[in-house]
């Protein structure tokens, strides 16, 4: 399919028609991902496995009926429409149980991420007013001592009652009518992993699920009710929760959740296993794979037809050895927290995959690249991505109870991300860093990814981070942050090669003009490089 024919042909119109509820008088996401479906007793929704080995089948008859129990369980718990419910546990049956649940009772989500320490789960839990939270004993020692009021439900410990947590769900009629809730109340409050201030509350209403439609259909490329998806991204984020598990769902295929730590050979096992035709995983899984070279992919059979990628920029080197080992390039993606994924390259389509670009724009969305004025820049001019909050696909209610922020956060009709790109001339989109991550040097514009990835293809750099270092001179002068390979050691002679590698790969003002070896990058918790910390401490002076 050509890419103009997809946007030109795309009709809202349609897309709703592809859901069982009529969002104009009902919608509800615990409907949507899993009872549409539970009429066909053998079709199956997730297959589970963990790092030990031990596998289940759950069919969409059992989810529904296992996520019915748990919705009259959370009832009992004193759970009400509206209330808020947290979940803090990996790729387990128990936490996608819970999410659906409370969906079903018109209750709201709270995604919470296993690594997180005390405090930033206790930040989550008392700013959304959680009642409830689903964990288990490890998670919940954290919070201990911590005045955290939320009620706790371990998946492996026991209730008051003396159950265990599947016998207390057990325990419960498998028959319930869910919430007719409206397509605009709130589904989710997923908290960002921002890079200044604490974490803000980003409320989704249930219809980001069929907001979510043409971005898993065209992009990722679901074939509905065909593929085997297989997402690795963590629930606790908003690409694992949504796009890698239950907006897959509400297509009526197959996933695959596995519970375990990230290792190459046990992804193509699991990929040959489980005759996964849809694998989406971040940027670093798949550097990690091109690390182990090609002839380990030649051990395996795959049924893999469409490769994904979100997070942050795919590097060229890693989309050619894709083409060249698997026969299809990695289709990159770009999204964030509030607005969904907005600019793609689309998997369903013959568009030529430019490496390092974020794609074109998904069908149904109106975004632009604008200055600090709100005006439309030129193409080829970096500019920040903004999206049409007028446009029917805009879900996202605002952050919790923070009007002020969420204001902050608006030009006229715009929503501003945060990040800069620039478009060629074809209309392709390409990630030029944060708004406070741009470098300003002698009158150009550095966004800091491209040299990154520059450096990244150095066999001696193993991760890099550039930042704009002040210079009276040229007001900002390019610097980074490299780890090397093991078998590398650093040194002057090193930090020239490095800079003259990029300068003669890029540009004479794009080079990095000082390069620190280090041993450690600032990361959030989701992996992305905290580039205002590393300059932060270069503006600390020197003892």
């Amino acid at each position: 399919m050509n890419y103009k024919t997809l946007a030109r042909d795309f009709s809202w119109e349609k897309v709703i028609e592809t859901f069982d509820w009529n969002q104009k008088e009902k919608f509800n996401m615990g409907h949507e991902c899993c009872d549409r479906w539970a009429n066909d007793p053998n079709r199956i929704a997730i297959f589970w496995e963990d790092a030990e080995g031990n596998k289940q089948t759950w069919t969409y008859k059992l989810l529904k009926e296992q996520t019915n129990r748990m919705a009259n369980a959370l009832k009992r718990l004193g759970i009400q429409k509206g209330d808020r419910v947290a979940g803090l546990l990996g790729k387990e049956m128990e936490l996608i149980v819970t999410v659906i649940a409370t969906w079903k009772i018109g209750a709201v989500y709270v995604p919470l991420f296993t690594a997180f320490g005390p405090e930033a789960i206790t930040y989550r839990l008392k700013d959304s007013g959680c009642k409830l939270l689903v964990t288990n004993k490890e998670q919940a020692d954290k919070i201990k001592g911590q005045e955290v009021e939320a009620q706790l439900l371990l998946s492996d410990g026991l209730t008051s009652e003396g159950q265990t947590f599947w016998e207390f769900v057990q325990s419960f009629s498998p028959e319930h009518d869910t919430e007719p809730t409206d397509v605009m109340d709130p589904s989710v409050i997923q908290y960002t992993s921002g890079s200044t201030g604490m974490p803000k509350g980003a409320v989704w209403a249930h219809k980001i699920l069929i907001s979510s439609y043409p971005y898993l259909r065209y992009a990722i490329g679901i074939e509905p009710e065909e593929d085997r998806l297989y997402g690795g991204a963590d629930l606790g984020w908003a690409f694992g929760l949504i796009n890698c598990t239950l907006a897959p769902l509400s297509f009526g295929i197959s996933i695959l959740a596995y519970k375990g730590g990230f290792d190459v050979k046990k992804v193509y096992q699991l990929l040959q296993d489980y005759k996964i035709t849809n694998f989406a995983y971040a940027p670093t899984a798949y550097r990690m794979m091109l690390s182990q070279g090609e002839e380990l992919i030649k051990q395996y059979t795959f049924d893999v037809k469409r490769f994904s990628s979100a997070g942050e920029p795919l590097n060229a080197e890693v989309v050619r050895f894709f083409k060249e080992n698997f026969g299809r390039e990695i289709y990159d993606h770009y999204g964030a927290t509030e607005t969904g994924m907005i600019v793609n390259n689309f998997n369903i389509t013959d568009m030529e995959v430019k490496p390092g670009s974020m794609g074109l724009p998904t069908p149904g969305f109106t975004i632009a690249l604008v200055d600090e004025n709100g005006h439309e820049v030129e193409d080829g001019e970096v500019g920040q991505i903004v999206v049409d909050t007028t446009a029917f696909p805009h879900f996202f209610l605002g952050y919790w109870q923070d009007p002020k922020k969420t204001e902050a956060k608006k030009l006229g009709k715009w929503f501003m991300t945060g990040d800069l790109a620039n478009k060629d001339k074809d209309g392709y989109f390409w990630f030029q860093g944060r708004t406070d991550d741009i470098i300003s040097s002698a009158g150009y514009r550095i966004g800091p990814f491209e040299v990154e990835s520059s450096l990244l293809e150095h066999v001696a750099v193993k991760e890099a981070a550039v930042i704009g270092k002040p210079d009276p001179a040229k007001g900002e002068i390019v610097k980074a942050y490299v780890i090397l390979n093991s078998e590398y050691q650093a040194s002057d002679e090193l930090a020239q090669e490095l800079s003259k590698y990029v300068k003669s790969k890029l540009s004479k003002h794009q080079y990095p003009r000082e390069i620190e070896f280090t041993d450690y990058l600032p990361k959030t918790p989701s992996g992305k490089i905290q580039r205002y910390l590393l300059k932060k401490k270069d503006m600390q002076p020197s003892e």
